[in-house]
């Protein structure tokens, strides 16, 4: 029985993942009922930021704008916690935007409001590789209610940093933005076991779902590791890794961690086919990955 645990255990994926706090923790769940053995690489801390008087007034004004758009799980989770000390009851009139599912679902099961998110639809053969379908911020940008904004009012929550595409279009399409930064991402260093295995390309595949996150992998990566399988998240971030000369980039149809699993599966499906014909072991299910969270629930 042991010799057979053992064929087991070798037969199966051994995936890094990067992604930091609740979200990552859903993803290395899912993973790992997938059958792989997961390690998380820790680059990344998220820390809560202190409410400054000009944030502690957007929130004491949020009935003055036209709609709020709330970009990660976590911003949402911030939002609410103040929403929920300034405003016992929410006003009306005002539109709620998610760039994900996940971040929808926060809003909703916190406030108990309707969430607005981008369409997703399944690409056909004619569409264009860039069109805004998913959780990315094209996508949400592509809402026929976010085109005309004309003297409008739109608060943006977020982490400190990131992509400023949202906010210049906004501004672009005629909106007064306030950005409420109420997070940010603390850089951590590998252990030299991580280090060493990632240097090493000492697995089967690697995730990472953040510019941020591919350019702190940077440090540590080597020839090696750029020949191993790296599952992205947006085409985006594909052409960011192909840039580092990373050579077998996969892209997940969105950045949920079914999405990303079955992105996994696929990307690694010559190793498992060879693994499982060595050892006779049964290849695990893409639906086995993806069952529990196929309605976008629980994204991260």
């Amino acid at each position: 029985m042991a010799e057979v645990s053992a064929m087991a255990k070798a037969s199966r994926l051994e995936v890094l993942t990067t992604r930091p706090g609740s979200r990552g923790a859903v993803l290395d769940a899912m993973l790992s009922e997938a059958g792989c053995e997961v390690e998380c690489l820790k680059l990344m801390a998220l820390e809560a930021l202190p409410l400054e008087p000009a944030a502690r007034q957007a929130i004491i004004d949020v009935d003055l704008y036209r709609g709020v758009i709330v970009i990660s799980p976590q911003a949402a989770g911030y939002l609410a916690d103040w929403l929920e000390e300034w405003w016992p009851q929410l006003p009306e009139g005002v539109s709620f935007y998610a760039v994900g599912a996940a971040t929808a679902e926060v809003l909703h099961s916190r406030l108990g409001v309707p969430v607005r998110v981008p369409p997703r639809a399944t690409r056909g053969e004619h569409a264009e590789r860039d069109a805004p379908v998913g959780t990315t911020s094209e996508a949400l940008l592509s809402l026929p209610s976010l085109r005309a904004l004309a003297g409008q009012r739109w608060l943006l929550v977020a982490g400190e940093g990131g992509r400023p595409l949202l906010e210049e279009t906004l501004v672009a399409r005629g909106a007064q933005v306030t950005r409420l930064a109420l997070y940010r991402r603390l850089p951590l260093a590998l252990s030299p076991q991580q280090a060493g295995r990632l240097a090493a390309g000492a697995y089967d595949a690697m995730v990472v779902t953040s510019n941020e996150l591919l350019e702190t992998v940077m440090a540590s990566v080597t020839p090696q590791a750029l020949h191993q399988p790296l599952i992205v998240s947006s085409h985006r971030l594909a052409t960011l890794a192909h840039a580092h000369g990373f050579e077998r980039v996969t892209v997940a149809e969105d950045a949920s961690p079914g999405a990303l699993t079955q992105a996994v599966l696929r990307a690694c499906a010559p190793i498992i086919k060879t693994r499982h014909a060595v050892t006779g072991a049964t290849a695990p299910g893409p639906r086995e990955a993806i069952d529990s969270q196929e309605s976008g629930k629980g994204q991260a």
